[in-house]
């Protein structure tokens, strides 16, 4: 049975196929269209799925889609009707978009898929992201618990799930939003909100948290439970396009900082006051969950689940055994959660957990378009560009490379799923240089100097590194380090690194590539930051992949068994 999941119309749109439970192909949008958190239909990446799995739309039984647009779109009009007159402008751009495109995602559906005969199904938004979260784990039981903005009402739900069914029991609804109060601080900061949140996080380890009271006692009220109240006099995003108001910027004392602004210690402060918050509140939604449930596992999604800092204190300092997060919590992972769901809990479909973590992470992750060697090597004779074909001495090579401070493109396999490059579409280096830190900012990435690097870590050295006695395969979880001296390109200014674990099975070549340069240097950890400069989605093509060692600095790009020069 094939089932197709799809997201869009917010932003990161994507499109996921399912073979009987399995996920055999997902990718976002963006990754076709170029544009950067496309919220398009995604009529190329339905298309490369149904390319990839060599079916036609006749043969899918089922369809779903990962929210119910008219009961967001009756938010809406209700939120509109609460807030007017204010509101007007942002009611003039938006419902327009609702009448002739957002309302109509049937029509889309059938458009793409002539010849598709089956069910279109449209669960609520946060039991899709329910779904993929404990699904894409090994847990047959577990408290689940998704954050995000909004949905269609709810913006937090918690619940617990079991086998194939899901139960959500509480939720917190709209404009009562964890995720929206922490967006309000990235577009106060001068990030973009959707986008610049994972900025925030790493902008708050400069700073203190100095306004965290006055935050508590303004902002939002905290229950005991992880509950929320914001007080709504100083927030804007129900009636307007920004995310605060003039008695906001009175609260700090500045007005919200314009994008190409210096930062300075008063924003490492605001957003380190923000941060905490924003964890302490997890941590007491995350323990409300135990006491209600009393299960050992815990499942978070939603979009705050990208937050790794949270993520791991939910781990080191919560009740739960064990913490999962999904590769993509967000809402392109919606599009794997809403087809999960589609199979497993509306069909009914027994659940069978995959005991081997290798073949887990395969499947979440190295689900998207490759490249053979054949035709990458077609694509290099085309532009005429010179190229070293390398054999058995490619891992050897590539890993001396790194050691001696190159900066070197990684095009392998699979592309992976979700917004982390995970040893597929990569760019590395030596963590072992502090200033590789600085140079990968400046010269490649072409971002901010505050932003940090994530190390990749062969599995079995993680605990002599860091401070986890678990993998951390999606680099989802911000964890101290333990040797810093050692590794200082990927510790942070706090002493934290956004960690990946490498399983030897999961990803063999990435893992051997690492290992080589263990062999070298001594030191099991690579430099792994993904393939693309700020504003652009994570190279798909080998066109792309060469276009960024003609637009950076990278010295050179290996791409299957070919390795290409500066």
């Amino acid at each position: 049975m094939y089932n197709l999941g799809i997201s869009c119309y917010y932003h990161d749109s994507a499109a996921a196929l399912l073979k009987d439970g399995h996920v055999i192909a997902a990718v976002e949008e963006e990754r076709f269209s170029r544009k950067k958190f496309d919220d398009d239909f995604p009529k190329q990446a339905i298309k490369w799925c149904l390319n990839e799995a060599k079916i036609s739309p006749s043969d899918i039984h089922s369809v779903a889609f990962y929210d119910k647009p008219i009961l967001k779109f009756e938010r809406l009009l209700d939120n509109y009707i609460a807030v007017a007159p204010r509101g007007l402008y942002s009611f003039l751009d938006t419902i327009p978009k609702w009448l002739h495109k957002r309302l109509w995602i049937k029509n889309d559906i059938k458009k793409s898929l002539k010849g598709f005969k089956g069910e279109i199904v449209f669960p609520e938004h946060h039991l899709s992201h329910a779904a993929h979260t404990f699904f894409t784990s090994q847990f047959d039981e577990a408290a689940i618990l998704t954050v995000d903005g909004v949905g269609e009402w709810s913006t937090t739900s918690l619940g617990y799930a079991k086998n194939s069914s899901f139960t959500l029991t509480n939720d917190i609804r709209w404009p009562h939003s964890l995720g929206l109060f922490y967006s309000a601080f990235t577009y106060f900061l001068g990030f973009k909100v959707n986008e610049g949140e994972y900025k925030l996080m790493g902008l708050a380890s400069y700073g203190k948290p100095k306004y965290y009271d006055e935050i508590l006692d303004k902002l939002i009220e905290v229950k005991d439970d992880g509950s929320i109240h914001l007080d709504m006099k100083y927030f804007a995003f129900t009636y307007d396009k920004v995310m605060t108001n003039d008695n906001f910027s009175k609260i700090f004392g500045i007005e919200p900082r314009k994008k190409n602004e210096k930062t300075e210690q008063i924003h490492y402060d605001i957003g380190a006051s923000a941060q905490k918050v924003l964890e302490d509140i997890l941590i007491k939604m995350a323990n409300h969950a135990y006491d209600k449930f009393r299960l050992k596992n815990l499942c978070l999604g939603g979009g705050v689940a990208l937050n790794g800092v949270a993520n791991h204190r939910i781990l080191k300092e919560g009740p739960f055994d064990n913490v999962h997060v999904p590769p993509s919590p967000g809402d392109a992972g919606s599009a794997v959660g809403c087809a999960q769901y589609l199979y497993y809990t509306y069909h009914k479909k027994p659940r069978i957990i995959e005991p081997n973590i290798s073949k887990t992470i395969n499947e979440n992750v190295y689900v998207g378009p490759s490249y053979s060697n054949e035709e990458i090597q077609k694509f290099l004779d085309s532009e005429n560009i010179q190229y070293e074909k390398l054999d058995e001495e490619l891992l050897s090579k590539t890993a001396q490379l790194i050691a001696d401070g190159n900066i070197v493109g990684w095009y392998q396999g699979k592309l992976e799923w979700g917004p982390r490059a995970l040893g597929c579409r990569s760019i590395l280096a030596d963590p072992r240089k502090a200033e590789m830190k600085d140079i990968l900012n400046e010269k490649i990435k072409h971002r901010e100097s505050f932003r940090p690097f994530a190390p990749s870590i062969m599995e079995e050295f993680v605990e002599e590194y860091f401070d986890i006695d678990r993998i951390s395969p999606y680099m989802l979880f911000v964890v101290p380090v333990k040797k810093p001296e050692l590794i200082p390109a990927v510790t942070h200014v706090d002493g934290t690194g956004r960690l990946q674990t490498v399983n030897k099975d999961a990803n063999s070549l990435y893992y051997q590539l690492i290992n080589e340069f263990y062999k070298i240097t001594r030191v099991p950890v690579i430099i792994n930051t993904s393939m693309n400069v700020m504003g652009e989605p994570i190279v798909n093509t080998p066109k792309e992949a060469y276009q960024m060692i003609l637009k950076t600095d990278m010295d050179y790009l290996i791409m299957g068994n070919y390795l290409v020069n500066k």
